[in-house]
């Protein structure tokens, strides 16, 4: 899954080394920066993250030819058309990270099983598997439909990620053959081994992939257009990287694209208690909608920022 760039309480990184540094980078910069990548992505970027932040946006002002942040940050706050849209995109991209695995948590995918073996007659289902990253994720439901339903199961898993870069990997779908969580049996069953030129890689094969539609999508869109309602979502290690206030307005919108009584898998770091008229904690990260259906798709959302 992608991980934003910074959770609410992480520690402090060491400092810019003033010697080294080749862009200028002021304070009111990185204030910038945060209040920027909070209306565009809902990110709170923690206030020790300095480093991390000049070390990625160097890499866009080297692109770009600016010479420093401030430059570089005007200049996108102040373009238009497509080339103020792609340059959003490269600034989102830069501040997000990607820390994923095949089954990661795994009790979560025996749950989805169950809940694949209870549904299954209940066709189609609908499966949302929100910050896909580079694929791990969403090949790993695929694979758990295949195992429990069969690859030919009636169920479609829409992945979505706000990073475009980890979304072109994850279509792909092509992985090192010492890929994390990969049993040689899940390894032998559900993905192809290249041969010559493309020997130590693998490719999941074409009938898992097809259970899946990769989409750009960013949780602060004022509108959300995701089709008929999920049975399952997955949204695990997300929302820590969000403040309160977001994490509610996001949550009361996750609501709205679920079927009644479907299921929410969080990360192991969430805790929803308190939204206790939207989601009964039913295990271990795990929730069940609660509460009347509210439609195919959630309303806009006004109070999101674009």
């Amino acid at each position: 899954m992608t991980l934003l760039s910074s959770p609410l309480q992480a520690p402090a990184e060491p400092g810019i080394d003033p010697r080294t540094q080749e862009f200028s980078f002021e304070p009111a910069d990185f204030e910038r920066v945060r209040r920027l990548i909070h209306q565009h992505a809902g990110i709170s970027l923690h206030e020790g993250k300095q480093a991390m932040v000049y070390s990625r946006l160097s890499r866009r002002l080297r692109e770009t030819r600016h010479r420093s942040i401030g430059a570089y940050l005007q200049w996108l706050e102040q373009a238009h058309g497509a080339q103020a849209e792609a340059e959003w995109q490269e600034f989102v991209n830069c501040l997000t990270t990607n820390l994923t695995a095949f089954f990661r948590e795994e009790h979560h995918f025996e749950l989805l099983a169950q809940e694949l073996r209870l549904r299954g007659g209940r066709a189609p289902l609908r499966i949302w598997c929100n910050a896909a990253s580079t694929g791990e994720e969403p090949y790993s439901l695929a694979m758990t439909v295949a195992e429990t339903l069969g690859a030919d199961a009636p169920v479609r898993i829409v992945a979505s990620d706000i990073d475009t870069r980890v979304l072109e990997t994850a279509r792909r779908g092509v992985y090192t053959d010492d890929a994390r969580g990969l049993s040689p049996e899940r390894l032998k069953r559900h993905f192809l081994r290249g041969t010559g030129t493309n020997a130590g890689r693998i490719r999941i094969k074409p009938e898992l992939a097809r259970l899946i539609e990769f989409r750009h999508f960013n949780l602060m869109a004022s509108a959300w257009s995701l089709g008929d309602p999920f049975d399952l979502v997955f949204c695990r290690n997300v929302m820590i990287y969000f403040d309160a206030p977001t994490q509610r307005r996001v949550l009361e919108r996750i609501h709205g694209v679920m079927k009644p009584e479907g299921v929410l898998f969080v990360g192991h770091s969430e805790n929803f208690t308190d939204a206790r008229e939207l989601f009964q904690l039913r295990g271990k990260t795990v929730y069940q909608r609660v509460g009347p259906a509210r439609g195919a798709s959630a309303a806009p959302d006004r109070s999101l920022p674009r």
